[in-house]
């Protein structure tokens, strides 16, 4: 796959003619992108901002289901919109997207407003949802083909077939795919026209962990040929494993954002993990988190904590199954801040 990408990213790199350094956004005209088969913008791009949001809000009646955010996406860069479910992360998405109307803010991709319906904008974003229906008897390059007939500019179909690894099905009908392949597939479509930004939502719901991890290899690829990737998962490793910088939404706000370390960073560096067998309990007094059966204690002082954990069991003549010490992950973060949030109401 990484040989792969390789190889698409040197060809249309060598399609470059006239690369403006310093596109402008919201207008026609030579804005970095690439001749015949344009590849997004060029490295001079990335301190650009892609999207822009302030203030942004959505009411239905008396219910506010996005109160207040505020979001900036850089050029080039993979964002990883987190949350829970009602949070608000699908409704900012599809304000984004313009498939939703505000109610209050201002909202700016790609130095478009998306509530203008402006085809302009739709040339230029990709939007993969968890499902894309599409007719299972085509083959792989006939469906790749009609979508990219949709837009002015489109990658060239074999561009697509190989950046998403999809060579070997070209000639294969949409219903013979597995479901990696069928996503595969959805990605491509997203990517038909070239997009300068891709909304990818939940991209690897239901994989198993080989697919999974072939997927992340895919969008990280992406990333290095230039593309912005808005990202909507739960899967709390796939976030830290691929963004850039995260969003932590609930309650329809931005409750913490940044990089992957500055989230875990911020937190204790240390975490204790372990399951307790016999249905024991732990004593109040460690102060751990619960998930699935799961104990982690966040600590500073990861001897001294751990000392008086395996003295607790020994004295107690307690087993503490799988017991590990490590770095905190952006789970453990993620799950602290949604339950303080429960707890203050």
């Amino acid at each position: 796959m990484t040989s792969e990408i390789s190889e698409v990213g040197a060809t249309l790199q060598d399609r470059c003619v006239g690369c403006d350094a310093n596109p402008t956004n919201g207008q026609s005209g030579n804005s970095g992108r690439f001749s015949g088969s344009p590849l997004s913008a060029t490295v001079a791009d990335m301190t650009d901002l892609v999207i822009e949001v302030h203030g942004l809000r959505k009411s239905y009646g008396d219910h506010e289901a996005v109160s207040g955010v505020d979001l900036s996406v850089r050029a080039g860069e993979v964002f990883a919109i987190l949350g829970p479910n009602g949070a608000g992360k699908t409704t900012t998405v599809e304000i984004l997207e313009g498939f939703r109307e505000r109610t209050a803010g201002d909202v700016s991709v790609l130095g478009y407003d998306p509530a203008d319906g402006d085809a302009a904008l739709k040339q230029r974003i990709g939007i993969v949802l968890q499902t894309t229906g599409v007719e299972p008897y085509l083959t792989v390059a006939e469906t790749l083909d009609q979508y990219r007939g949709y837009y002015a500019d489109p990658l060239p179909t074999a561009a697509l077939l190989q950046l998403v690894g999809l060579n070997e099905q070209r000639d294969s009908r949409v219903r013979r795919l597995s479901g990696g392949q069928q996503r595969r597939l959805d990605v491509a479509i997203g990517l038909a026209g070239d997009p300068d930004l891709l909304f990818l939502d939940e991209p690897t719901t239901g994989f198993d962990p080989a697919a999974r991890r072939s997927a992340w290899e895919m969008v990280t690829a992406l990333r290095n040929l230039g593309k912005t990737v808005l990202l909507t998962t739960h899967y709390m490793d796939e976030a830290q494993a691929l963004a850039d910088r995260v969003a932590i939404m609930a309650r329809g706000r931005i409750v913490r954002e940044g990089s992957p370390h500055e989230l875990t960073g911020a937190a204790a560096s240390t975490a204790i993990r372990f399951r307790l067998a016999g249905g024991r309990e732990l004593p109040p007094d460690f102060a751990a988190s619960e998930s699935g059966g799961t104990f982690t204690l966040a600590t500073d002082d990861p001897v001294e904590t751990l000392h008086g954990l395996t003295g607790w069991a020994l004295e107690t003549g307690t087993d503490l199954a799988d017991l590990s010490v490590g770095q905190t992950t952006l789970e453990e973060v993620y799950l602290q801040l949604t339950r303080d949030l429960e707890s203050s109401g």
